[in-house]
């Protein structure tokens, strides 16, 4: 066993048996359905951001966009960590956290579907949005653990990925299913923590490597950069260096947009403004959460941005996917304080797929247990029931993923693409316009969902009849944004052509507003 292994078991020890106590402690905090969905709608502002920013990156962000993002745009990719910062973590909390906040509670809504239900009078739209989250947020969980898997593996060569993903796995379903919002909330918070260190430190490291030579080195040296004979992805010093994307700028464009306004209209996103406690967290979750998303993003983005010069334009053996992976071992490879530092650097990586895939398996559990199980059934479901069945639904879910992840389902590794995309555009117009008209219908809140699927699946059918299946895979993002765009047009539109049945309810749950 090398030192590295051997330093970074000891971090994964430590931070499992707090991962563990956490659940254990939280236990007690989650005795009734709302405690264990929103934690009682009493969360703070520092759980809460963290909670947010946590969710928001996992180690598909570092291990897959940022280290092909750096790669083949360079410096440019940074803009990406900005617009997540900004228009996915600051504008939604200043729009979108208080009035979520209040019109949830005056619902008494603990979910996605469930707040569609209770707007918009219909149970056929709660089973459909249940439906949509739990075919496409459980495969996009299998990606977190396949990221996590090719990322120990590097450290670890001599064992098997699904060794790794099943130790996650297990660890994820102790404290989500013990503890529930509270245990994932205050796991984020340490979680959280161990991000910005990490990142900071390897930011740090990264820089002062002799390769790059500081930030007026990394622009000096990726200008003079020259591809190797037989790079698969050829660039040039002047692509790397434009600091709006060069060539890629449109490609730019559409990822900033899908990643930052994707998260309005994502349910593990939106779920933590349901359990904040008041305004004046809010107005502090907003700052703390900016800040975490811009630290965490622009630090991923500029260090692989350096990748090309850390590992002197040589791709990795393992393709795009093992170009971070290759930095964290080339730059951290050496000396005790940087195994030391290299475990730490595991260890964040471990906890921004690990928070990202409790939110997700959490939304997945209860859109099945609380909104799709009870809709179909002609007998009542008391909360306790529903609790236990989203305990069990929990660990069916984290078991599920960690199968679609190690078996490379084809259909699973295909709905992978689509997921962020095809969710959000779905909710986004009815969840975002019935937070702040009267005036939107039933009928409109339907059209929304069905052109946000109906985009992604025509636009899926078109390509791939002329191109193949891979090349509408290859423009997902693109679906995803107009998707998106769409849903925000169409439920204004068919809301105006259609009449609102029950005005009467609507002007009620909208003086949720003249609350404190």
């Amino acid at each position: 066993m090398t030192n590295a292994q051997l330093y970074t078991i000891i971090a994964l020890c430590i931070y499992g048996c707090i991962m563990a106590l956490i659940g254990c402690i939280s236990y007690g905090k989650s005795k009734t359905l709302d405690k264990f969905l929103l934690g009682g709608r009493n969360v703070g502002a520092w759980v809460t951001a963290f909670a947010y920013g946590t969710t928001y990156y996992s180690a598909v962000v570092f291990v897959g966009y940022a280290g092909q993002h750096g790669w083949n745009i360079g410096i440019g990719s940074i803009w990406i960590g900005v617009g997540n910062a900004v228009l996915g973590c600051l504008l939604s909390w200043l729009l979108l956290a208080n009035r979520t906040r209040k019109m949830t509670k005056k619902l008494n809504a603990r979910t996605m579907p469930d707040y569609f239900e209770k707007r918009y009078a219909s149970k056929g739209l709660k089973i459909l949005a249940a439906v949509i989250i739990f075919v496409f947020l459980v495969p996009y969980s299998a990606a977190v653990y396949k990221g996590l898997g090719s990322l120990f593996g590097s450290v670890f060569p001599g064992v098997e990925t699904w060794v790794w993903m099943l130790l996650i796995a297990c660890l994820t379903a102790i404290y989500l299913v013990a503890g529930g919002y509270m245990a994932t909330a205050y796991t984020d918070l340490v979680q959280g923590t161990v991000m910005i260190v990490g990142v900071v430190c390897l930011v740090a490291a990264v820089l002062n490597h002799g390769n790059v030579g500081g930030i007026t080195g990394l622009f000096e040296n990726l200008k003079n950069f020259v591809s190797v004979e037989g790079d698969p992805y050829p660039t040039t010093g002047d692509q790397l260096t434009d600091i709006f994307g060069g060539s890629a700028f449109k490609f730019l464009c559409f990822n900033i947009m899908l990643t930052s306004f994707g998260t309005w209209g994502l349910p593990q996103m939106i779920g933590k403004f349901y359990a904040v406690k008041d305004t004046a967290a809010i107005k502090r979750g907003t700052i703390i959460s900016t800040a975490f998303c811009a630290i965490i993003g622009c630090g991923a983005y500029l260090i692989g941005s350096t990748s090309r010069l850390v590992l002197n334009g040589q791709l990795p053996e393992g393709g795009i996917d093992a170009v971070i992976p290759a930095v964290l071992m080339e730059v951290l490879g050496g000396g005790t304080f940087g195994l030391i530092l290299l475990a730490v650097i595991m260890i964040l990586l471990l906890s921004a797929s690990m928070s990202t895939l409790q939110a997700v398996v959490l939304t997945s559990a209860s859109a099945v247990a609380v909104d799709l199980i009870p809709a179909v059934r002609k007998k009542p479901t008391n909360s306790e029931t529903q609790m236990l069945l989203t305990r069990i639904l929990c660990l069916v879910f984290v078991g599920c993923s960690f199968v679609f992840a190690t078996r490379n389902i084809p259909i699973i590794v295909s709905l992978m693409s689509f997921s962020w995309g095809l969710v959000s555009g779905c909710f986004i117009g009815p969840y975002i316009w019935g937070l702040f008209s009267k005036k939107i219908t039933k009928v409109g809140a339907w059209a929304g969902v069905l052109s946000g699927l109906l985009t992604v699946g025509g636009a899926t059918l078109v390509i791939s009849l002329n191109s193949g299946f891979s090349s509408a895979a290859a423009k997902s993002p693109e679906m995803g944004v107009a998707a998106m765009a769409v849903s925000m047009i169409v439920v204004p539109v068919v809301s105006l052509l259609t009449k609102n049945k029950d005005p009467e309810r609507v002007d009620e749950i909208f003086t949720c507003y003249n609350e404190k």
